[in-house]
């Protein structure tokens, strides 16, 4: 799950912050409101600021105005910084640039953007790089009035002449579908509105499969056929998933044979195939679901393939015939390894990539279909982020590849599997005289508490200081397996360049070292991702790095809530804290079945139904556990539309803070009144949110400039 009685703040905040304007009053009072309270297993939790759930309510909406005025105000001293930090992160980003197109049913695809636009043209050229362009959607124009705009679910028809897409102008993800005529420009009077985005084309060119979602919970949960010319309300729904735990998604094979059906939750899959030529046909159950069964399909060939954790921790990949699918037919491919994690693979004529992490790092090895040596690419870098690019064509020997590291910009290679020969495709171009010899990275290990060995991915310009006087940026996340690789930020250059250190703490609830990495870190074993995250940041002051006084944090959704726990944990540690769209009113959002996340994440973060797990999320969630004592200098961002984390848990949060901290530190909430869980759309707008967050922690260092 990427999931406010207020006081004066005085006057004493640090001016470096920016000393409020005159006149400027703090954050309102909150209104006389009765408290809410909700008894579970003999307790009873009183919780003053409940009411802020009612988004529709014109006080709340005050409030979150008013914080946003206070936020402005308390940071009006920094209003040049942040004009000068906006001003370098848009010179760096060449304006006018374009991806690396790739090759699908012989037209070429790319996206490019234009000199001063903030969203991207969607282009094709026939034939080959060089042919003429069409373009295909421009986002510029299709933005043009809204506050907010998301282009998704762009899927071409199998002849190339269709393409249908989504509309999101609100930021709660969901899409209003269309289908648009490629060669004329012309749009089909089909519409199918409230949609996830997800959607995929039959190999007829005319039957569309698109998942709903439940509009209470947003949970994913029915899958619909539309045929293009019919109306909406003639839909077939052609699977729901009735239970709440799970949601799905539809898809077509990389070989055009399959539709296919995921059916997905925490700890089990459940997949179903229909041949993508019969698309009136029913959908059949691949392999039937089993609790802790987790498994994902891919055609190829003869075969399908399938990575699961039958009997693999770290997964496997397995094989079966066409019509025999059950796991009573699977057979091994590439057994499993007790010390390297298959964490995704790759499907070609002729060959498989396997994406296998091992030393907290992906590796991509390349293996003949045909049998004969494998081939794992090397990479420079201390550390670094690699993965599959666009590969759609099956019949190629070439795999397309991104690469970047904290000093190597995003980079996209070819590599012939055949002949081992790599062809760099596109480096993202980074203007401003930026040059990746100033700067290094390194990789180290942080001894946790329990003496488990924390990897820490780690960059800093050359000739930084490393005696305690360098302030020092510690990112963390750590949930749901989501690993968090080192990857180029150009924007971050404005830290770096200003003698910041950028770290990041490869905590426990990722995958970094494999899957038990995962299993430590969620539900009863949750706390070791936060004691991980300031056993890091307490080694960076003992290695000299940093200080507490120039130590900085920051983590967004369930990383927000691990700013929450640390800053009650160890408040003395960070000099500041940035929490974007935190999940930090754990206990209470995990009561609530009716909250998007809610159910399909209890084997997450475990259901607080359970007295076991109540306690346990009740021990860490941030909320529950703020209490009367100094807090650090704390930024918490919050959209009003988000879907994942509601904007009213950071919001109660602040309140709640507000009301009992003894500091006279900053405490500043920001909320996006136009966006979601994503923040502000538009390539250089959501900048803007960068630099505010930069200038706070540049105020707030000593020296900060």
């Amino acid at each position: 799950m990427l999931k406010c009685v207020f006081r004066w703040l005085p006057i004493l905040l640090l001016a470096a912050v920016g000393t409020p304007v005159s006149g400027q009053t703090p954050p309102p009072p909150t209104p006389r409101i009765a408290p809410h309270e909700m008894t579970i297993h003999g307790q009873t939790r009183v919780d003053n600021y409940y009411w802020l759930r009612e988004r529709e309510n014109p006080e709340v909406i005050a409030y979150l105005e008013a914080e946003n005025a206070y936020t402005e105000a308390m940071l009006a001293g920094s209003a040049a910084l942040r004009d000068t930090l906006l001003a370098e992160m848009k010179g760096r980003i060449k304006q006018d640039d374009s991806t690396a197109p790739y090759e699908l049913n012989g037209w070429w695809y790319s996206v490019r953007f234009v000199e001063g636009g903030e969203y991207p043209l969607w282009c094709r050229r026939p034939g080959g790089p060089d042919g003429a362009e069409e373009v295909m959607f421009d986002g510029n124009a299709m933005a043009v009035g809204l506050d907010y705009f998301s282009l998704g679910a762009v899927e071409v028809s199998p002849d190339s002449r269709l393409a249908v897409y989504g509309v999101d102008t609100v930021g709660r993800r969901f899409y209003t579908l269309r289908v648009k005529e490629l060669a004329t420009g012309r749009v089909l009077d089909d519409v199918i509105p409230d949609v996830t985005g997800n959607v995929t084309w039959a190999l007829d060119n005319r039957t569309l499969f698109y998942a709903k979602q439940d509009p209470a919970t947003l949970r994913s949960w029915q899958i619909w056929r539309h045929e293009l010319g019919t109306p909406v309300a003639d839909d077939a729904l052609v699977f729901q998933e009735d239970d709440e735990t799970f949601e799905c998604e539809v898809m077509r094979s990389k070989s055009d044979r399959y539709l296919m059906i995921a059916s997905s939750q925490t700890l089990s899959d459940e997949w179903r195939v229909l041949e993508a030529d019969n698309p009136t046909g029913a959908f059949r159950v691949f392999q039937p679901r089993r609790r802790d069964l987790e498994y994902g399909i891919e055609h190829q060939g003869d075969r399908f393939l399938v990575r699961t954790n039958l009997d693999a921790r770290n997964f496997r990949l397995m094989e079966c015939p066409l019509d025999r699918t059950g796991e009573a037919d699977w057979r091994d491919v590439v057994p499993h390894r007790d010390d390297v994690l298959l964490e995704q693979f790759e499907v070609f004529t002729n060959w498989l990539v396997l994406a296998e992490r091992y030393d907290g790092l992906t590796h991509l090895r390349v293996v003949p279909v045909a049998g004969g040596p494998d081939h794992t690419l090397a990479f420079a870098d201390p550390t670094w982020s690699v993965g599959g690019e666009a590969n759609p064509e099956m019949d190629t020997d070439a795999l397309r590849y991104r690469y970047a590291s904290l000093t190597t910009p995003s980079t996209v290679y070819a590599f012939d599997m055949r002949s081992h020969v790599q062809s760099l495709l596109k480096r993202q171009e980074v203007l401003g005289g930026f040059d990746p010899a100033n700067y290094e990275a390194e990789y180290l290990h942080v001894t946790a508490r329990d003496g488990t060995q924390v990897p820490v991915s780690l960059v800093q310009r050359k000739g930084t200081a490393r005696d305690g006087s360098a302030p020092l940026l510690l990112y963390g996340y750590g949930s749901y397996g989501y690993s968090q690789d080192a990857r180029f930020n150009s924007a971050a250059l404005s830290l770096l360049d200003r003698g910041f250190v950028y770290a990041i703490a490869h905590v426990r609830g990722g995958q970094e070292m494999g899957r038990q990495w995962y299993e430590d870190g969620k539900l009863l074993k949750k706390m070791n991702t936060f004691t991980d995250f300031i056993d890091c940041g307490r080694a960076l002051v003992d290695r000299r790095y940093t200080s507490p006084d120039r130590l900085f944090a920051m983590g967004g959704s369930a990383g927000g809530l691990l700013m929450g726990v640390i800053v009650n944990q160890a408040p003395e540690l960070w000099r500041g804290v940035i929490a974007q769209v935190p999940f930090v009113d754990v206990v209470t959002t995990m009561l609530d079945a009716s909250i998007p996340l809610t159910t399909g994440e209890y084997d997450e973060w475990g259901n607080p139904n359970d007295r076991t797990y109540y306690d346990a999320m009740l021990a860490y969630s941030p909320y529950d556990q703020v209490e009367a004592r100094a807090y650090p200098a704390m930024l918490v961002t919050t959209g009003l539309h988000d879907s994942q984390v509601q904007y009213w848990e950071p919001a109660k949060w602040v309140a709640k803070l507000r009301a009992l901290k003894t500091d006279a530190n900053p405490l500043l909430l920001r909320t996006n009144m136009d966006a979601g869980h994503g923040g502000r759309s538009g390539r250089f707008r959501s900048l803007e949110e960068t630099a505010l967050g930069f200038a706070f922690m540049m105020g707030l260092a000593p020296g900060g400039r």
